[in-house]
């Protein structure tokens, strides 16, 4: 049955690969006939007009690849997948819902712009959609000391979560390659251990997502705009994206409950480590609007990704730092997790974070300064 999987998984990682590779070059296509632009400002690091409808192949592209496979092992006589989504087909069905919901309103988000409120709102039913099909995070595994969480409590909390998750994704696709790739990552990471741990469906899907993000990636990082390849993900590919980050890693964090190897593993680690980036930064950044009297869900050039920036890094260089920070976090995470529990480890995270802030900070007012003094002396 493992070879059966494999194969499975394999195909579908190349599929996704191939269909979104097809689609995004037509999309680009459309978008520069129509003229389908984002429209640079001051906030916003390119300069130029980049379609942003690179997030509309996402999910089409996934649930095709996935029926595909479905098609295709029933033609070889194997229903190993079939009883798979059929043994999963509430959970499914909800998800399903949930992402066709948000990837609709970041269609419309892109092409004509929704007020954050609305976007707000549909977050919050896609969590409920959420609950409604069994999935939210019912037990913290010890962090803070809290295990089992009441059903009153639990509800609440997932659907909190989600909205955060969805959130941080979303912010901080700021510059080319960032949000992918830490999508991409984390996908990747879920896909090893969910086939680890015998849960080949969620496998399955998590690296379906990162095939059809790595000719995106492609595309937003090395496209050249003066020919028209250049692309970004916009609302629809991060809504996405997000949520369905939200569905794996509170499987995931259920590992626990079905599987022997998970004794050896935190799964909760395991669940939450890949998004510590976009979270920690998204709290930092209500936090210096809240401080300053400013609107939270106003955008503004305090993301982690900025400040780099000012501090003289290009775009790339700036992905390139951030992935690897982001990759150093996760492997600490893991390896931590065998010697000190959840609450401590978050404690050193946020150590971390705060001392790459204050030492990026620090360059910034440096860097600055000596600018100041080179401009006096001419």
């Amino acid at each position: 049955m493992e070879f059966v999987w494999t194969v499975n998984v394999i195909l579908a990682f190349v599929l996704c690969i191939s269909f979104a590779g097809i689609v995004i070059a037509q999309v680009l296509d459309v978008a520069f006939y129509r003229q389908l632009f984002d429209v640079p400002e001051a906030r916003k690091v390119h300069q130029h007009l980049v379609p942003r409808l690179g997030g509309v192949v996402f999910m089409p592209v996934l649930v095709f690849t996935i029926i595909l496979l479905l098609i295709i092992n029933s033609l070889f006589g194997n229903d190993e997948l079939s009883k798979a989504v059929g043994e999963n087909a509430l959970p499914l069905a909800y998800v399903y819902c949930s992402i066709t919901l948000l990837h609709l309103i970041g269609i419309l988000d892109d092409l004509k712009g929704v007020d954050y409120h609305v976007k707000f709102v549909v977050q919050i039913v896609c969590g409920c959609l959420f609950v409604g099909g069994g999935i939210l995070i019912s037990d913290l595994h010890g962090f803070m000391g809290i295990y089992a969480l009441p059903f009153w409590v639990a509800i609440p909390f997932t659907i909190f979560v989600m909205v955060f998750i969805i959130n941080a994704i979303n912010l901080i696709d700021g510059i080319d390659g960032l949000a992918s790739a830490i999508c991409i990552i984390a996908f990747v990471f879920y896909g090893e251990f969910f086939f680890m741990f015998g849960l080949y469906l969620d496998s399955l899907v998590a690296f379906s997502a990162a095939g059809v993000l790595i000719p995106f990636y492609y595309y937003n990082v090395f496209g050249k705009i003066e020919k028209n390849k250049k692309i970004f993900m916009g609302d629809t590919g991060s809504l996405t994206m997000g949520i369905l980050m939200c569905f794996l890693s509170i499987r995931l964090s259920h590992v626990s409950d079905t599987s022997a190897l998970s004794e050896h593993v935190d799964s909760f680690v395991l669940a939450f480590s890949p998004l510590l980036l976009p979270c920690l930064d998204v709290v930092k950044v209500y936090f210096i609007r809240i401080s300053h009297g400013i609107n939270p869900f106003l955008p503004d050039k305090n993301h982690i990704h900025h400040r780099l920036m000012a501090l003289g890094l290009s775009q790339f260089a700036t992905m390139v730092t951030l992935i690897l920070f982001n990759g150093m976090l996760i492997s600490l995470n893991v390896a931590l997790s065998f010697y000190v529990g959840t609450t401590v480890m978050l404690c050193v995270d946020i150590v971390i974070w705060i001392a790459l802030t204050f030492l990026i900070e620090a360059g910034i007012k440096y860097r600055n300064l000596r600018n100041s003094n080179e401009q006096e002396m001419v």
